[in-house]
């Protein structure tokens, strides 16, 4: 039996891309060089991995096990050479990341390409997409999650609070007013995200500390499925939105939106990079773990020149 782990690993990437075609451009290949790969795979294991279809392609039961045992054992393979050659103090390897795809675009990305700028014997994937992936089973080494960790069998780092900000356009305060309390929000037009079941359930700070929060049914004519969507219909006037500071700070800044002065918080997330656990953390994931949690210090840079009174301040 001849094989490649060339050809190993180009399968273990078209099952996580889900196609052929997928593959080929996450390897930066011909999707005809990735299907010979797979195929040269199958010849030398004497059967079918993948079941293909003109949209999809799905391993069967024979490819899902050899892929579970082929994702580890590259896995050992890749933190062996790792290290043996951190002697020379570089870092060198690949590395994917999973990440929602707003934080992605205004935040992350460019703190990972610094990362990768100064560390050039990398490779560095980045994938950018709001479902919630499986980091073991998918071969990613690290995913950045705003919310609460929920997965026990992933390890969390505390990265930053996500603030979330309660928020509108000039013109649409000018035309119909803005509320200054939690009992006014329900009057107004809401703009709904279509991914998030608190969409019409906005979530507030508690009454006391350890309380459960307080949640107001909100009404949307408006239903969009991504942050910034949602940030640029707030900014048309067609009503307030809740969005985490990260995608409208920008847009406040420039006073094309208003935050919103009411006598309670939007409940905050927490960002976080999380990791499966492993016997042994590469050195690069740590050194991408610090370099993150450096970047977002002690407060959000996202935030600075931006200022919100206390909530007992703001109503008159």
């Amino acid at each position: 039996m001849r094989y490649r782990l060339d050809d190993i690993a180009t399968f273990l990437q078209v099952v996580d891309s889900g196609s052929i075609s997928a593959a080929a451009r996450r390897l930066n290949l011909s999707k005809s060089v990735v299907s010979k790969r797979v195929s040269d795979l199958e010849a030398a294991l004497g059967g079918a991995l993948l079941q293909r279809s003109t949209r999809r392609v799905l391993p069967t039961d024979r490819g899902l096990a050899f892929y579970e045992r082929g994702r580890s054992i590259l896995r050992q393979l890749d933190e062996a050479a790792e290290e043996v050659a951190e002697g020379d103090g570089d870092l060198r390897g690949a590395l994917r990341v999973a990440a929602p795809m707003s934080f992605g675009t205004l935040y992350l990305g460019p703190v990972l390409f610094d990362f990768a700028r100064r560390h050039p014997r990398l490779a560095l994937t980045l994938d950018l997409d709001d479902r919630m992936v499986d980091l073991a089973a998918q071969g990613y080494d690290l995913a950045i999650r705003i919310t609460r960790p929920r997965d026990s069998a992933l390890i969390a780092r505390r990265l930053a609070a996500s603030r979330r900000v309660v928020c509108a356009s000039p013109g649409y305060a000018a035309a119909t007013g803005l509320p200054r309390s939690l009992a006014e929000l329900p009057r107004h037009e809401a703009i709904g995200s279509a991914e998030a079941p608190s969409t019409w359930l906005w979530q507030f700070e508690p009454f006391a500390a350890g309380g459960p929060p307080r949640s107001v049914a909100m009404r949307s004519r408006i239903t969009v499925n991504n942050g910034e969507a949602a940030r640029d219909a707030a900014i048309a006037g067609l009503g307030l939105t809740v969005l985490p500071t990260f995608i409208v700070a920008d847009a406040l800044r420039e006073g094309r939106l208003l935050p919103v002065a009411l006598d309670a918080e939007p409940v905050a997330d927490v960002i976080h990079a999380l990791y499966p656990q492993t016997r042994h953390l590469s050195r690069r994931v740590r050194a991408l773990i610090d370099h993150l949690a450096e970047s977002c210090g002690e407060a959000a840079p996202w935030e600075q020149g931006l200022s919100f009174a206390p909530a007992e301040r703001r109503v008159s």
